[in-house]
């Protein structure tokens, strides 16, 4: 059996493994509030959290927009649905599809929910620091510019 540990490689220095385990537990905290008030999954939350920046969409549109698989975002309209916080119309430009928009229980949820991320944000911006925390937002949206799409060569 091969040694691990001779190929050089680090899980724990590998940055795509290092921004995952920093988004669970940025985003842990925040999701025992969705949870605990409104028995909402994290693709639930995702869900309307979209539907409430963007308005009406249609699911395939949350896919992209958000990175979550299709299977998942339909799990969580149906859910989201069933509690009456959103409701599907036909779409007027193709007929296979569903535009997605909140109810008005979905839009009080949605304003809750907002003003509690809000808060959870500056609690967590106030424990890393303002330095800390404005240049992360920094170094994150870099990130997320120059990886959009494929990295192709790896630097190589």
């Amino acid at each position: 059996m091969n040694d691990p540990t001779q190929s050089g490689f680090d899980l724990q220095d590998f940055l795509p493994y290092l921004l995952n385990q920093a988004a669970e537990t940025a985003s842990r905290g925040f999701q025992d509030i969705y949870r605990s008030r409104y028995g909402m999954t994290r693709t639930q939350w995702r869900v309307m959290a979209n539907l409430g920046k963007f308005g009406a969409m249609t699911a395939r549109d949350i896919c992209i927009t958000s990175h979550i698989e299709k299977t998942k975002v339909s799990r969580a309209v149906a859910g989201l649905e069933h509690e009456g916080l959103l409701a599907r119309s036909p779409s007027s430009q193709d007929r296979r599809a569903e535009v997605l928009s909140l109810t008005d229980k979905g839009l009080a949820v949605f304003a809750d929910l907002g003003r509690e991320a809000i808060s959870y944000d500056r609690a967590l911006r106030a424990r890393l620091g303002q330095q800390v925390a404005g240049n992360l937002n920094l170094i994150l949206r870099a990130v997320i510019s120059e990886t959009n799409g494929s990295v192709g060569d790896y630097g190589e």
